[in-house]
């Protein structure tokens, strides 16, 4: 409904003045800038003319006004994301928490934490701040006052100082009983006081958009709110301070990790929101005994250093690639040529050492702010984020093999020498201050490479040596002439044999090597040196601060690039160092996803283990299928039941005596069918028994399953091509991937999980 100025009288007009500050935030204003305004003329108060009264104003007002009573507020944040702007309320525990912090009378800055202490909110900056990981600060608002325009999908929050306008205005209407009135700012706003459930804000023609072309569209009023209890908004359910489990999750290929190109930290939020949901639908007993708490999942990113300024690979690119078909082109450096950096050695330390340092950084900065956590740490990779995980814990070393292929001697002379000791040993004592000046004593010095010591200004002599000595002490040199190096506890001996000619070669056998590698068809390519042992490029892997509990690989490519790199099959023996559960989970049409437990049990065609739905239940078209399959198995039994007993009744007739013979062929037909009804039989047996029997699988899940697929969704099984690359991205809103997760976490706990009443 519009408000014509000629028809309902005219609303008195204030020209903007530009240079007085806004009273509050118009919706350009708002969304342009969110920014607050500061120094205030209060409006002027008038008695609305009675020809103002519109349609809007159908409200009963015989009823007897109720006494005034203070707006209760509530604490918004803003949030942007492809240039729209939205404001979104804090838990009612973190409003609490910053209204208290508002009205304490601290002179300093007062931070509070909120969101299970992800953000800081500085309370008098009025700016909240992320912890974890690199983000802008945001703006914070204590909100008591709200607007909604026609278009508008949401109320928007006014600024504070207009609202402490609209509230003493309010508490006069209310306190005197005198309605109808009319509020006009400097800026040319006017808001009418219809009653206490009808409050309408009129913009200013001047203020609209240029393109705006009827007076109709120029004066539509807002509709405005007192208190966050009247308007549409859904506030979040407050996350339990304790943490039971921590989880770190590393992305794939480029920066957006789903269809709506949105980042790994917005994708881990949905996550961590879906397995808050789970845990108050599939846990509740628990969590009402104070077994359970929340789960905290963390972001780890690694695409930014690796197209970051640090290595100039972006701009090397850049040069390089040709200008056509320009947006595609940026999509594949941006994206897909992840999966060839990994496999170059230069940029594939990179990656490696920032997901190791990464992990380890928030590892450690989470423990700093929850020093009362005791649970255990587990590790999720998408795509080509699974790969590196992979590699990283198949490359982690045990305490008790970290230091073998050293003599004990020398390990305690190394371990037992000081920074100084070690640079005289090493002729290189004048670079102590250097080294001093930055804080590195040697285990610092050992996660050095050579771009940060040539930073220091150390030339590349002295460069060599240090890396040398670091890389003797932490990681010992094992790939001497004769063996290959692999991870703990799958060390074997190159078998030395002499050919014809009477020179020697090396080989691995299959019995001595749990990672059984195909026979070389390139033999030119010769790895003298490799950590993986799986022809992996040659690198030095850092190791974790932590024993990962379990790797949740999704979507994983694994077991194509360890086929790629020669794997065969892989030992059921081996195990990850310091990790004892993996699970891989994969969406059945995921084009990227491949399975691993072939590669264990080759001589088994084993199906991988179906997710249950998180609903308890099949979904319905699997359902479907599943009975139609058992019906068409019956029927086939049952025709040819028939059929046998038809040729038996045959075969037992009077006359048959005096038939000549039964021919060789008719037997072995009689027999085909005997055959073939009893390979039926047991079928629909173990059809009938539903469930497979526990097959052991090796010792890399303990024993247990490691491939498990997702149920796809009715309408993805029309057209799997169509919904392929989706396939690939549904991990980080799926439900059931969710719940599996926090089954496997607190089975380990003890924890019993209950299936919710449909």
């Amino acid at each position: 409904m519009s408000s014509s100025p000629g028809e309902e009288g005219r609303l008195p007009e204030a020209a903007p003045n530009h240079n007085t500050p806004d009273r509050f935030d118009s919706p350009a204003q708002t969304e342009a800038t969110g920014n607050t305004p500061g120094d205030l003329v209060s409006p002027v108060l008038d008695k609305a003319s009675p020809s103002s009264t519109t349609s809007f104003e159908i409200v009963d007002m015989e009823t007897v006004p109720a006494p005034y009573r203070e707006v209760q507020p509530h604490w918004f944040f803003c949030q942007r994301a492809n240039d729209n702007t939205s404001w979104l309320p804090f838990s009612r525990e973190d409003s609490d928490k910053l209204e208290r912090a508002r009205n304490s009378e601290d002179e300093g800055e007062v931070v509070v934490a909120v969101d299970g202490e992800r953000y800081d909110v500085h309370v008098k900056e009025r700016k909240r701040y992320a912890v974890y990981w690199e983000q802008g600060p945001t703006q914070v608002r204590r909100c008591t006052w709200f607007y909604k325009g026609d278009k508008d999908t949401r109320f928007m929050p006014y600024s504070e100082d207009f609202s402490q306008s609209l509230e003493e205005s309010y508490m006069i209407a209310v306190t005197l009983d005198e309605w109808k009135t009319k509020l006009d700012f400097p800026t040319g706003e006017t808001v009418i006081l219809h009653n206490p459930k009808l409050i309408m804000q009129y913009q200013p023609i001047g203020m609209q958009d240029e393109w705006m072309t009827s007076p109709s569209e120029q004066t539509q009023p807002r509709t405005v709110k007192r208190g966050v209890d009247n308007i549409s908004v859904e506030i979040p359910e407050g996350e339990p301070e304790k943490v039971d489990h921590l989880v770190f999750m590393v992305h794939g290929i480029g920066p957006a990790c789903d269809l709506r190109f949105r980042s790994i930290i917005q994708c881990v939020s949905d996550f961590r929101s879906a397995s808050l949901s789970l845990l108050a639908s599939h846990y509740k007993r628990a969590q009402q005994d104070g077994q359970v708490n929340r789960v905290e999942f963390l972001p780890v990113n690694w695409h930014s250093a690796l197209h970051g300024d640090a290595t100039g690979v972006d701009e090397d690119i850049q040069r390089i690639t040709l200008p056509s078909i320009s947006r595609l082109r940026h999509f594949t450096n941006d994206t897909l040529l992840d999966l060839f950096f990994y496999n170059s050695p230069t940029y594939c330390q990179t990656i490696v050492d920032t997901v190791a340092s990464e992990i380890n950084r928030l590892h450690t900065l989470f423990k700093q702010r929850h020093p009362e956590f005791s649970g255990a740490v587990s590790v999720v990779g998408h795509s080509l984020g699974s790969l590196i995980l992979f590699d990283l814990l198949t490359n982690q070393r045990t305490r008790s093999g970290a230091r073998e292929g050293v003599p004990s001697g020398e390990s305690c002379q190394l371990s037992c020498d000081t920074l100084e000791q070690t640079l005289t040993r090493l002729g290189l004592q004048q670079y102590l201050d250097t080294l001093q000046a930055e804080n590195l004593d040697l285990e610092s010095l050992s996660l050095c490479n050579d771009s940060d010591l040539k930073v220091l200004g150390i030339p590349l002599g002295p460069r060599k040596k240090i890396l040398k000595y670091a890389k003797r002490k932490w990681f010992p040199e094992d790939c001497k002439k004769g063996t290959v190096l692999l991870p703990p506890g799958m060390q074997c001996p190159l078998e030395v044999t002499n050919d014809q000619d009477g020179n020697q070669s090396s080989g691995v056998t299959p019995q001595q090597s749990q990672f059984h590698r195909a026979q070389s068809i390139t033999s030119a390519v010769d790895y003298e040196y490799f950590d993986m042992g799986i022809g992996q490029v040659s690198i030095e892997y850092p190791q974790l601060a932590f024993r990962p509990q379990t790797f949740f690989a999704f979507g994983s490519p694994i077991g194509m690039f360890l086929t790629v790199r020669g794997l065969k099959r892989i030992d059921p023996n081996y195990t990850f160092p310091t990790c004892k559960s993996f699970y891989n989970i994969y969406h059945p049409y995921d084009p990227v996803a491949y399975r691993i437990e072939p590669m264990i049990v080759s001589e088994v065609d084993l199906e991988p283990m179906l997710i249950p739905h998180h609903k308890g239940r099949k979904r319905m078209h699997l359902e479907l299928k599943d009975s139609l399959t058992r019906m068409s198995m019956d029927l086939k039994n049952n025709v040819l039941g028939s059929l046998r007993t038809a040729w038996q009744s045959f075969a037992r007739l009077p006359s048959a005596a005096a038939l000549p013979p039964v021919e060789e062929g008719e037997t072995t037909i009689e027999r085909n069918l005997e055959e073939t009804q009893g390979v039926c039989e047991e079928s629909s047996v173990s059809a009938e028994q539903g469930e497979q029997p526990e097959i052991k699988v090796g010792r890399l899940n303990g024993g247990r399953r490691i491939d498990y697929v997702l149920q796809e969704k009715p309408i993805e099984s029309f057209n799997e091509y169509l919904f392929a690359i989706q396939s690939h991205l549904c991990y980080w809103e799926s439900e059931d991937t969710a719940l599996l997760l926090l089954k496997e976490i607190y089975d380990k706990q003890g924890v019993a999980f209950e299936q919710p009443q449909q």
